[in-house]
């Protein structure tokens, strides 16, 4: 499938590095203080990771924190990023061998529609779908052609990314929203989007489906 929107190749976006984690015993304290100070910031020393930001979630499920950072093409294969696990230190190598959940997954870019503010998005809704492969043009359409206008036009609503994953577990596509807050799920222009005849048909085709909410924590690089 091609991409859906005027975007060219030149002018597309960054790939992303999206990865689930959950402390488990750890305390949230030792957590934090390992990945905003130790973990997060060893990736963004690498060329081609152009910024990273962490995220706790908003909703009841798990895992409860989410970090996505921005990345170039080839990034992940280039000997800087991999020297990090080789050049580990003794904390970095406990603290990940005793992480409940990891989950990562790398995703290439299909489309960038909307503006993002000036400073890290307060909100994001990361929605995550597989359809069955001859369902993958009707869902692109309704994105490119009803859904993505309907929800840029409810205020607060920001931006919409959409990516397909290249690597890791999970559902094929990925639409990761930017949000002013929590507010615009009030908005009546939210709900008319939600409950189109056309989203339902899309939905309802979904082998799997993620939807999770997360609130913003901290940034790192640019």
């Amino acid at each position: 499938m091609k991409p859906q929107t005027g975007l060219t190749i030149m002018n597309m976006p960054d790939g992303l590095l999206f990865v689930y984690t959950d402390p488990g015993s750890i305390p949230l304290a030792e957590f934090n203080d390992w990945y905003d100070n130790e973990h997060g910031p060893a990736r963004l020393a690498v060329p081609g990771i152009c910024a990273g930001y962490r995220f706790h979630a908003l909703d009841d499920q798990a895992p409860r924190w989410l970090a996505y950072y921005k990345i170039k093409a080839g990034v992940l294969d280039s000997p800087e990023y991999k020297s990090i696990a080789a050049s580990a230190s003794a904390r970095e190598k406990s603290m990940m061998s005793r992480l409940a959940t990891l989950d990562r997954r790398v995703y290439e870019p299909i489309s960038d529609d909307g503006a993002p503010a000036d400073g890290p998005p307060p909100v994001v809704l990361a929605l995550s779908m597989s359809v069955p492969a001859d369902r993958e043009d009707d869902m692109a359409a309704w994105y490119s052609e009803e859904h993505v206008p309907a929800l840029l036009a409810v205020p607060g609503w920001r931006r919409i990314r959409r990516f397909r994953l290249t690597a890791g577990t999970g559902p094929a596509y990925l639409s990761l929203h930017e949000m002013a807050s929590m507010s615009v799920f009030d908005e009546d222009s939210y709900r008319a989007a939600v409950g189109t005849p056309w989203m339902k048909r899309v939905v309802g085709s979904a082998i799997v489906r993620e939807r999770r909410l997360f609130g913003f924590h901290r940034s790192f690089g640019g």
